[in-house]
């Protein structure tokens, strides 16, 4: 078991219009994207965020930027009265630290 936030390069989450919310995960081999591509499921990021299933929209890997992009729908419309993340950049924690039954893993 691994944490994602141990086996990409990069994690992060910005805005894709008012309602969605985007999650970049950068790895540093196929190998790690293909492991965390089979592993993610849109139940194990619903779980994470705490949001019906139904709000997570997409988890789409693009092999020649070994990045997965995972897309939710916002509870709040960005900018909208109780929005506390206007940008959607301070999203990406609750998939940082999911843990993945995976053999790839950084040398840190």
């Amino acid at each position: 078991m691994a944490r994602l936030y141990d086996l990409a390069r990069i994690i992060r989450s910005k805005n894709a219009g008012p309602f969605i919310v985007t999650l970049d995960v950068i790895f540093d081999s196929i190998e790690c994207l293909e492991e965390a591509y089979s592993s993610l499921t849109r139940r194990s990021i619903a779980e994470a965020y705490k949001l019906p299933l139904d709000s997570v929209l997409s988890i789409i890997k693009y092999e020649p930027a070994l990045a997965l992009k995972i897309n939710l729908k916002r509870q709040t419309p960005s900018g909208h009265p109780g929005d506390r993340d206007v940008y959607g950049s301070q999203q990406h924690m609750p998939l940082a630290l999911m843990e993945l039954d995976v053999k790839c893993g950084r040398e840190v």
